[in-house]
């Protein structure tokens, strides 16, 4: 970073000061251990001379616990882009306005996880259902392994309630969809022909008022070849509007040529996967009973609120856990 003109590229002296951050932390993590060591060390040594030193104890080794746990999960996330920022983007399944409605729940649910982990959030692009919730939302979130927790939340997210919006009150089941993508490096080569995209310019909706766009700001940017559509409105320029879209066209096709891989891995050693929308990930259960159940790793827990209030630390901690174990194997 002291090399001269290293701030003349923006983009990549803020991914390498990320980068150095993240080293920093790690550093800082390490020397809390040892120092909290040493400390519990000379207590109980204290302790056998009969010193009353057993809340002291009781307290460092708590925090011991908490810091080691941490730096577990930390060594859990070594997928080549999990330190990176992630992309997220909810869509709601059929059923209309329930649907819809499910998918804004959800959206809530992830911008309170991201902002109990500290991690910003920019709301690249949000379609508003036409009576409630989302027609489609996607957010860039930016920390510290983003993209490495956020990941387990790739796939269908199911719930079951009574609908509010049903006048017989009864059960509904509702499906949206939740893709992860990571905010891939400059570095990575995708390549775009400009002839395989089809770009079209429209006017920003927002809450009314000066969030409402008065020029054709907004981007649409279609991948021919592979169908894949994305869209940005944050911003005023469509200049800036058309990079972002790209961003978002990168990721996703980064993302598409790694389910193929994973795709023909699977069939060379005989399993079935589903990847993608199809497979079904997580079960909200709001009536009859109330349960929240992750389909991949058995973890389940009874209060629905407080996950849907964004705590969701145990779910993202058993499924990496589940896949370190069978990593292992």
């Amino acid at each position: 970073m002291s090399v001269p003109g290293f701030w003349d590229k923006p983009e990549t002296a803020q991914e390498v000061g990320r980068k150095r951050s993240r080293v920093e932390k790690r550093i800082q993590s390490g020397e809390s251990i040892d120092t909290k060591y040493e400390e519990l060390d000379v207590l109980l040594e204290l302790d056998k001379e009969g010193e009353n030193v057993g809340g002291d104890i009781e307290t460092l080794v708590e925090q011991l616990e908490a810091e080691v746990t941490q730096v577990e999960m930390t060594m859990k996330l070594a997928g080549p882009h999990d330190d990176r920022d992630a992309i997220l983007a909810i869509h709601p399944g059929a059923g209309g306005t329930e649907s819809q409605d499910w998918a804004d729940m959800l959206l809530r649910m992830y911008l309170r996880f991201c902002e109990r982990r500290g991690w910003s959030t920019e709301m690249i692009d949000y379609q508003g259902g036409d009576e409630a919730g989302i027609k489609s939302a996607t957010v860039m979130v930016r920390g510290e392994y983003a993209y490495g927790y956020l990941k387990s939340e790739h796939g269908v997210h199911r719930l079951v309630r009574i609908s509010p919006y049903d006048a017989a009150k009864r059960r509904h089941t509702s499906f949206a969809s939740v893709y992860i993508y990571p905010d891939i490096d400059e570095d990575i080569e995708i390549e775009i022909n400009d002839k395989d995209l089809r770009v079209d310019t429209y006017r920003s909706s927002g809450a009314g008022g000066q969030h409402v766009n008065v020029t054709d700001s907004a981007i649409r940017i279609t991948h021919l070849p592979s169908g894949i559509v994305v869209t940005c409105q944050n911003e005023r320029s469509q200049h800036k509007n058309r990079a972002t879209a790209m961003r978002l066209l990168k990721a996703r096709l980064y993302q598409l040529e790694l389910d193929k891989r994973k795709e023909e891995q699977s069939q060379i050693e005989g399993e079935k996967k589903e990847i993608g929308f199809g497979s079904q990930i997580r079960s909200y259960v709001l009536q009859p009973y109330q349960m929240i159940k992750d389909m991949r790793t058995g973890h389940e827990v009874g209060d629905v609120q407080r996950i849907l209030d964004g705590d969701l630390g145990e779910f993202v901690e058993a499924y990496l856990a589940d896949r370190a174990r069978k990593s292992a194997d």
